[in-house]
């Protein structure tokens, strides 16, 4: 009895960029256009999540079922999950009767997940005998394959020298294999990587690089006044605003520091944390990041809500509550931001604060622009408790000394997209 050597690891290569032909969707506000293909194989059910996932990123999503891939998931899933129709004919919705060429065209990045051994054999080699092949023969812009097989069929000669021609064309990046068990029950190098790994190595493919080689400072969540070993003062601010920003930010080719009050949030992928407790490390930490003269970062985005007291003193042990009344003692924190501006000498860091009010959609864009002269900042984003504090949504209102911009109430990684394409383009407008 022989054993069987082990398969050949998923491929890796340096990351893709997209680069985009002009096709008049430059605006940042435009969504961008990811074309999902889904091929026969078991795993197709991991593509109704991708698909999910995508279009709550910001992007507008069309699905291709091969022939068999209808045998394993639904075109109603597809279409309910994208709101557009699914393709699988390619004589389909299109009136031209070229829809692999309107397809590849409107795409700016092709997803295959899964992607079965047959499917990359007849990429391979110039197939184009359904939608599936034929747009992907016709596409441009970046692809990205999930493949999903049988270990020993990832692992076999035919399938190898399909992978490597098609990384020799430079025409296609992988995303897995991974190890781990498959349907059959058997374990091995060709499970689909999940849905979260994909979408990692997909969203900066069809992200703007318009931060690449600049520093952004944001700071995060509530800050903690410790009054005593058991108790605290703080804020209701749940930090999912900065962290939004955060990740974005990295997503944009930016080097992102992350200055996080205590929050249960996970950290962003290529995002650097520094966690602190108290405004007054909020300011030591900032400070550290922002560098001597302000002169180590781009931007600062303060969307942290700092508490503006702090306790006279931490008291050693716990208050005890025998008093009918406790009186406390608080004593106000410094005020980083307006600090920042009042020490800031140029045009950097880009200074971006918050400021949350209680009062009327008028008085709380009242109250933002007095913060924006008083702060001496860029920009002031106003948005209301009710419509931020522990929401995923927001709805804001983006006030510089010209302009006041509100934005309809959406997902905070949207509203986080919003705020940094002002970002770049004041950057843009002053020269990075």
């Amino acid at each position: 009895m022989t054993s069987t050597p082990p398969g050949p690891r998923a491929p890796s290569q340096p990351p893709l960029r997209l680069v985009r032909p002009a096709s008049g969707r430059e605006d940042q506000r435009a969504p961008q256009h990811v074309l999902l293909v889904v091929t026969g194989s078991v795993a197709a059910y991991k593509a109704a999540p991708l698909a999910r996932a995508l279009a709550k990123a910001g992007a507008e999503v069309r699905v291709v079922l091969t022939r068999s891939a209808v045998e394993f998931v639904g075109p109603a899933t597809f279409s309910g999950l994208s709101g557009r129709p699914v393709e699988s004919d390619m004589f389909g919705s299109h009136a031209g009767g070229e829809l692999h060429v309107a397809l590849a065209a409107w795409a700016d990045a092709i997803l295959v997940a899964p992607a079965t051994a047959d499917f990359l054999a007849r990429l391979a080699t110039g197939r184009a005998d359904d939608l599936a092949a034929a747009t992907l023969l016709c596409a441009t812009c970046p692809v990205l394959v999930a493949p999903a097989m049988h270990p020993t069929m990832w692992s076999h000669p035919a399938t190898q020298r399909s992978v490597a021609t098609l990384q020799s064309d430079g025409r296609c990046r992988f995303v897995g294999p991974v190890d781990g068990e498959v349907a059959s029950g058997d374990s091995g190098v060709g499970r689909m990587a999940e849905p979260e790994q994909i979408l990692a190595e997909l969203l900066p493919l069809v992200t703007p690089q318009d931060l690449a080689g600049l520093h952004v400072v944001v700071s995060a969540g509530p800050t903690v006044e410790d009054l005593d070993p058991v108790r605290f003062v703080s804020n209701r601010s749940s930090g999912k605003m900065g962290f939004a920003l955060a990740e974005r930010a990295a997503r944009r080719g930016a080097r992102v520091t992350l200055i996080a009050g205590p929050v249960d949030l996970p950290t962003p992928p290529s995002v650097l944390r520094v966690d602190v407790r108290s405004a007054l490390s909020m300011q030591s930490a900032l400070h550290e990041a922002l560098g001597p003269e302000l002169r180590s970062a781009d931007v600062l985005i303060m969307a942290a809500a700092v508490g503006d007291y702090r306790a006279d003193a931490e008291h050693p042990t716990k208050l005890k509550s025998h008093a009918p009344v406790l009186k406390l003692a608080l004593h106000k924190n410094p005020d980083i931001l307006a600090d920042i501006g009042r020490a800031r000498t140029g045009r950097r860091p880009l200074l971006i604060g918050f400021a949350v009010e209680t009062d009327s959609d008028a008085r709380v864009i009242e109250l933002a622009r007095a913060k924006l002269v008083a702060k001496r900042c860029d920009a002031i984003v106003a948005n209301h408790a009710r419509d931020s504090l522990g929401q995923d949504d927001n709805r804001v209102t983006v006030i510089t000394n010209e302009t006041t911009e509100p934005l309809p109430r959406a997902d905070k990684g949207w509203v986080a997209d919003r705020i940094l394409s002002f970002v770049a383009a004041r950057l843009g407008d002053k020269g990075k």
